[in-house]
């Protein structure tokens, strides 16, 4: 396993010598060919990722393969305005007959590690950036969506010549075989756990790395809220992808005044998205096996249900789920839920929440329900998260102009559009200037120039 992981890489490292992505004309035709790919394995993927996850073509184009193309089709449209050096101002006191630029460069040989939640989104959309930017990709998918990836290696293997772009499948020993080697850059999608692995193995070749990590994001419903909307948005994005989605509302606090009846309209939306038996819908993902759902239905011993409950170990499934009468120290708030439940915390004072969520990590996201301009403007003034959503969830993860990433213990470093690009490109600082003139009092003996120094320096 070893060997073939070392061969890889160095066939990488000889293409990439040949200098043959840095042309913008080839990072383009690949670019293309990537989403001919997609399109010619689009079908294959649907039905890939109905038997991992049991997510519908709507789900899956919507989640996955959609956002994958639109990426493209955006690095497609800009790279040519991306990669042009880049003219910075020069101080011509102190630089005379200078100029200075910033070149974008490719870092050289890239390792994305994906996980199994959006399997192809999450391995896909970074190795756009990877190929906008130049380098050369190796990508790694999960063990526990394995029909996905063994579509994803087939296209891969068809489109690309393996020492321009490859993948390995395996667990964790090809994960430590991966890691093992001297990589450029590193972009690893996954839990927070895992990210320390990451970050220590980088560490010893002082490797750059990008982890988009998770945690508990929270979503807080204010009295003053649109309640009708606030369900509605809450449930999809909550119930999206059965909760696995690292950007999911993880807990709720809503404002004790109109905590009934919010949760009165959420259990009404959860019958109308998937009807009296989700189980039944196709519109409801599964969950990706059975010991992550035993995991999840352990929450449940001794919780108040308000909707949901229901759990079949088995086929993987477990109902869209309300918990009411949940403490802050309770096992469920001590980590990511990653699953179809979502408990319910009640507040009188809008500040207690606020030190509540600045007690703990900062969350990937936060969410805030109020039509209060200046209680928008309290909330995001006084908490840190790597995004999030005024009056709305999960949908900034949608929007390309906006950088999406982790702050502290859910993550390092931004990618989607034009900073995908940006997150696999070194910013190269270079000056040029003129041979005509030599200025001599930048040279020794430096007696009595102290003064001409600090007039130009100011």
């Amino acid at each position: 396993m070893t060997e073939q992981v070392k061969l890889a890489v160095e066939s990488q490292k000889l293409f990439f010598n040949t200098h043959k992505t840095k042309e913008i004309d080839f990072r383009l035709s690949q670019l293309k060919r990537l989403r001919s790919a997609i399109l010619a394995y689009e079908e294959r993927l649907y039905e890939a990722l109905w038997k991992d996850l049991h997510k519908s073509k709507f789900e899956a184009y919507g989640t996955e393969i959609g956002l994958v193309l639109a990426e493209i089709n955006s690095h497609i449209r800009n790279l040519r305005k991306w990669s042009k050096p880049r003219y910075v101002c020069t101080n011509q006191m102190i630089h005379f007959w200078s100029t200075s630029r910033i070149f974008k460069e490719p870092y050289g040989r890239v390792l994305i590690i994906a996980p199994w939640n959006y399997p192809f989104q999450l391995l896909i959309k970074p190795l756009v950036g990877a190929i906008s930017a130049g380098n050369c990709v190796v990508l790694k998918s999960s063990v526990y969506s394995p029909k996905t990836a063994a579509v994803m290696a087939q296209m891969i293997r068809e489109y690309f010549a393996p020492e321009y772009i490859t993948m390995f499948d395996g667990g964790r020993e090809m994960n430590t075989a991966l890691l093992a080697q001297p990589w450029d850059y590193i972009f690893f999608t996954g839990s927070s756990e895992v990210g320390k692995v990451v970050l220590e193995a980088a560490s010893k070749h002082l490797t750059p790395v990008s982890l988009e990590l998770g945690g508990k994001s929270p979503c807080i419903v204010d009295q003053d809220a649109n309640l009708k909307v606030a369900a509605s948005r809450i449930v999809w994005g909550k119930y999206l992808n059965a909760g696995q989605t690292c950007i999911a509302p993880d807990y709720l606090f809503v404002h004790r005044k109109v905590k009934d009846e919010l949760m009165r309209l959420m259990k009404q939306k959860i019958i109308e998205y998937f009807g009296e038996n989700p189980k039944d819908s196709p519109d409801f993902v599964h969950i990706a096996t059975k010991a992550k759902t035993e995991k999840l239905a352990a929450y449940l011993k001794g919780a108040h249900l308000v909707a949901g409950g229901e759990v079949d170990a088995d086929a993987c499934y477990m109902a869209p789920t309300i918990i009411d009468g949940v403490k802050t120290d309770d096992p469920i708030m001590q980590e990511e839920i990653f699953g179809p439940i979502l408990p319910v915390l009640e507040f009188d004072n809008l500040n207690d929440v606020i030190n509540y969520v600045n007690a703990h990590e900062k969350p990937l996201a936060l969410y805030y329900f109020s039509k209060s301009s200046s209680k928008q403007s309290e909330v995001l003034g006084k908490t840190s998260s790597g995004g999030g959503c005024i009056n709305e969830v999960v949908m900034h993860n949608a929007n390309d102009n906006l950088p999406f990433g982790g702050v502290g213990y859910s993550g390092m470093g931004q990618y989607h559009g034009k900073f995908s690009f940006d997150v696999f490109s070194h910013s190269r600082s270079i000056m040029k200037k003129s041979n005509f003139i030599d200025i001599p009092a930048r040279y020794a003996p430096y007696k009595n120039k102290i003064r001409l120094l600090k007039m130009l320096i100011r």
